[in-house]
């Protein structure tokens, strides 16, 4: 192989030095001084040659495809180029770039699926992200919040979020303001420098009029307090489609278990079904936290902070696949929290998630998650919506407590129990793509797009056009 690769850089050297003799020859000469063969690489199988030009590398096979003639066509194909994107870009899948580049390039609203190799040049496409400068990710989550650059492999930091308990403040704007500012100080950059994604949590979650004016009014503060802040262009798109776009899916439902309430959301084509409905249950990571406390100290098991028991429950607790079934067996473990020691739990281990099935264990009059889930999924059927007939059967989980093991496989089984088989069937639930930070990687697929900003953002001069005359703040 090394003696074929030396063969491929003499072609190159030779071909470059051609190049340059017959440009600063005469205009005259013959075009045949260039010559167009490969020499002894034309004994090669195409897909020999492949693998060499998948070796060479992006660059030198971008050179291979002005200097020979010959390779010029094989040097092009998509392949080639959706291989170079996999292998020689910071993405956090691989996958990932190449169901960004054919079904969300083109921005918001999502044109219908196409995704057809020979209408895209990933050639110019891997040419395009390489200068594609980056933007800013701001994911504002209900119990904290994550940041960082797209370019970067995870979020670089984490703060206190805009939100209080789930709650948005009061005066937004100004919470706002104060909010972007310390993430930019934080981030030690200029807020004029790049773009900006915003991830939003999902709130207000009803088709009222009421509720769109609420959810118009924080997108209106998010926009006004960026822009005053001089930030060229802003991206805001809610949580659950994010998370959704991390799974690598235009249309789902979305459960999101957030820091104070677990909201299921059918999205489809990328756009939030507000009038199929957005079910929503009073239980999220704090009730299971609390309830978790309160069964450490009934086993008269001390701590000193309520974040000593939120890491046990992320290290030691699961979900029972059958809960009167794990009632009988020994589920003892153990853990190590730095500072206190070691720390012993039994049944607290499945009871503590048991509450999103059963919510009146911890004292909550409200549905199961899979009750909700169920319900939001006979509404979609119900609905007949234009698209895939069965968009609806792929259930994305999203949030820190939906990584709890043994939770995809419960609400599989409880969906199969509760609803007929012609919905049921060919239902797939999709654990957390990314974890807690799923909605974050989300943001970066978008961020790190050939064509952004583009059509997902709006710019502080579309802004002002739009809402000079009335703003609503």
């Amino acid at each position: 192989m090394s003696m074929v690769l030396r063969k491929v850089w003499e072609i190159v050297s030779w071909r470059s030095d051609s190049s340059t003799s017959a440009s600063s020859s005469s205009s005259a000469a013959s075009p045949e001084v260039v010559r167009s063969d490969m020499g002894d690489l034309e004994l090669l199988p195409s897909d020999i040659l492949m693998q060499i030009l998948r070796l060479l590398g992006p660059k030198e096979a971008a050179k291979l495809s002005v200097i020979c003639k010959a390779l010029r066509s094989l040097v092009s194909d998509n392949r080639l180029w959706v291989h170079f994107l996999q292998t020689h870009q910071a993405e956090p899948s691989g996958d990932s770039v190449f169901f960004a580049e054919t079904t969300l390039s083109s921005g918001y609203p999502l044109p219908p699926f196409v995704g057809h190799w020979p209408q895209l040049s990933f050639k110019h496409i891997y040419g395009q992200r390489a200068r594609v400068p980056g933007s800013i990710i701001i994911d504002g989550g209900s119990g904290y919040c994550k940041f960082g650059w797209s370019k970067y492999s995870c979020p670089s930091g984490r703060s206190a979020t805009f939100l209080e308990f789930g709650n948005i403040e009061s005066p937004m704007y100004t919470r706002l303001r104060h909010f972007f500012a310390t993430i930019y100080n934080r981030m030690q950059v200029k807020p004029n420098k790049q773009p900006v994604i915003v991830c939003i949590p999902i709130c207000h979650y009803d088709d009222t009029e009421s509720a769109k004016a609420s959810r118009q009014q924080l997108k209106e503060a998010i926009y006004a307090s960026l822009f005053d802040m001089n930030v060229p262009a802003v991206c805001a798109v809610n949580q659950a489609t994010l998370a959704l776009y991390a799974a690598k899916r235009t249309s789902g439902i979305v459960v999101n278990i957030g820091f104070q309430v677990t909201s299921i959301v059918p999205i489809l084509n990328g756009k939030v079904m507000r009038k199929v409905g957005v079910e929503v249950i009073g239980l999220g990571a704090l009730k299971l936290t609390g309830f978790l406390r309160e069964k450490m100290q009934l086993s008269n098991l001390s701590f000193q902070s309520l974040f000593t028991v939120r890491t046990l429950k992320e290290k030691l607790c699961y979900v029972a696949l059958d809960y009167e079934a794990e009632l009988l067996k020994d589920t003892e473990a153990s853990f190590e929290s730095a500072g206190e020691g070691w720390f012993t739990l039994s049944k607290e281990r499945f009871q503590t998630a048991e509450i999103l099935f059963q919510p009146h264990l911890g004292g909550v009059q409200a549905l199961g998650l899979h009750q909700a889930i169920a319900l939001c999924v006979e509404h979609c059927h119900s609905a007949e919506l234009a698209g895939e007939s069965d968009w609806y059967k792929t259930i994305i989980l999203s949030g820190g407590t939906a990584c709890l093991p043994g939770l995809t496989e419960r609400i599989e089984k409880e969906l199969h129990a509760l609803l007929p088989p012609y919905m049921s069937n060919g239902i797939r639930v999709i654990p957390p793509p990314y974890g807690a930070d799923s909605p974050w990687f989300g943001a970066k697929i978008i961020g790190n797009l050939s064509t952004f900003p583009g059509q997902w953002c709006v710019t502080k001069k579309q802004f002002r056009q739009k809402h000079r005359l009335n703003l609503i703040w």
